[in-house]
């Protein structure tokens, strides 16, 4: 694969997605290339926005096997995991694979479930790869999480642990449509379902080859310094009391590979770091309450961030 053809790929999946997400053109760029970079979603917004129609779009268009959970505060480790079951004819256990065996898990309001059952999701996002009784379990390939969660502070909702949250390569926030948007879509859905016009451009045999592109776009010493001083300066910036983690740089490289990729450059310049950063890293970041006395959003400190950092002299050839 070239990297025209993986532009036009790229771009054939983003218009299929279109077709059942409207106006929303920037959320499912972003989101398909997160999962071209191998990485997991987090979706935070309010019920009603798009959030499950976009995950099941996606699945569609790829032709990935999908299931999804709706996280209650009910739900057990096991029903993601899986289980042993003993077999008394054949006198042993018997593995039975829970929900996360896909391609695609779509977790749904997945911070109104408990802290025990979120855990359940930590080996899967990280290793790819279930251990239950011992026993280690891989997952298929390509394989990516879509969790979507509703503002913390609602009804029944829960705080994810820094840990899974640090686990989530990008967090998005679809909110609501425009004016000419939304009528857009009570037009679509007047005697049809848009997710029925979603067609299967592609399989998991051409996102494998996107992925295996997209991680060999060329990436300059100098793009790569840049990338590990904006993560450095979250560390030492005032009203930060929690940085970004390696795990953070190391996504924020890979998805901006991902953008050159979408573009049709097979190498890496500042402005796709920049393009991209901020839904990388303000997820990763805690606040101090000098920050909140100030009524700084982490959103203000990243754009703060990037503005301090020198940005180093590599442009579009």
């Amino acid at each position: 694969m070239n990297k025209l053809t993986c532009s036009q790929q790229i771009n054939d999946i983003v218009s299929e997605v279109k077709k059942a997400v409207i106006g929303k053109d920037t959320i499912v760029i972003k989101t398909l290339l997160a999962i071209l970079c191998k990485g997991h979603i987090l979706i935070e917004d309010i019920p009603g926005v798009g959030k499950t129609t976009m995950a099941l779009a996606f699945s569609k268009a790829l032709a990935l096997e999908h299931n999804r959970m709706q996280f209650t505060p009910d739900v057990l480790p096991s029903d993601i995991t899986g289980f042993s079951v003993y077999n008394k004819v054949k006198n042993t256990f018997e593995f039975h694979p829970g929900v996360a065996f896909c391609n695609l898990f779509l977790a749904d309001e997945i911070n109104r479930t408990s802290s025990k059952t979120q855990s359940a999701l930590l080996e899967l996002m990280e290793e790819k790869s279930i251990t239950v009784d011992g026993n280690t379990y891989k997952l298929p390939e390509p394989y990516t999480v879509i969790a979507t969660q509703n503002p913390i502070g609602s009804a029944g909702t829960h705080n994810l642990p820094d840990s899974q949250l640090d686990r989530f390569m990008i967090k998005l926030s679809m909110g609501y449509p425009d004016f000419e948007n939304e009528v857009a879509i009570l037009k679509t859905k007047y005697n049809s379902m848009p997710l029925d016009n979603v067609r299967e451009v592609a399989n998991a045999r051409i996102i494998n080859e996107l992925q295996e592109f997209i991680s060999n776009v060329y990436v300059d010493d100098k793009v790569y310094e840049y990338i590990v001083q904006l993560s450095a300066a979250t560390r030492n910036h005032p009203m930060i009391k929690l940085g970004v983690s390696p795990r953070g740089t190391l996504a924020l490289m890979q998805i901006s590979k991902g953008i050159a990729a979408a573009v049709g450059r097979d190498y890496v310049i500042p402005e796709d770091v920049n393009y991209i950063c901020g839904d990388v890293f303000e997820h990763r970041i805690m606040l101090n309450s000098k920050a909140k006395l100030s009524d700084m959003t982490p959103s203000d400190i990243i754009c703060d961030i990037i503005k301090s950092v020198p940005i180093p002299g590599i442009s579009s050839k």
